[in-house]
């Protein structure tokens, strides 16, 4: 692994609540329709999410995405950072790809919606179907 590891959303939630910041490297689209993670309540820092796109829509890589976090991500090198995506394929890729840039980095597994159902629907698991705090359908 090339990066500091998988969290669930629950132990992903805790890392937030010590600190860590989210990043969600969805894109603008899946911001806007199907919602956001809100972790304003996991600490007294009141860390915000970063949101920062991994690929834009047809999976085209973002170019600027290490130039972007290293502009958005506080300075403080002992910060770490929880990367999220859909179902926690594209989290990996960037959390390996921050660890390359020097970040403390982990993937969420599940990701904000989780695999599909046996009808393909995404109910199963991942951050908004355990319960955590989202505001669904905006950004």
């Amino acid at each position: 692994m090339s990066y500091a590891g998988d969290l669930t959303p629950q132990e992903a939630w805790t890392k937030l609540e010590q600190g860590a910041i989210l990043v969600d490297v969805r894109t603008e689209g899946e911001w806007a329709h199907i919602g956001i993670p809100v972790t304003e309540s996991a600490n007294e820092k009141h860390n915000d999410p970063l949101f920062l796109p991994w690929t834009f829509a047809g999976g085209i890589p973002n170019p600027d995405f290490i130039a972007r976090l290293t502009e958005q991500a506080p300075e403080d090198s002992g910060t770490e950072l929880v990367f999220l995506c859909r179902s926690g394929q594209r989290s990996i890729a960037a959390a390996t790809a921050a660890t390359q840039a020097g970040f403390t980095s982990y993937n969420v597994l599940e990701g904000f919606e989780g695999e599909p159902d046996r009808h393909g629907e995404r109910k199963v698991n991942g951050w908004k179907n355990r319960g955590l705090p989202t505001n669904l359908g905006s950004k």
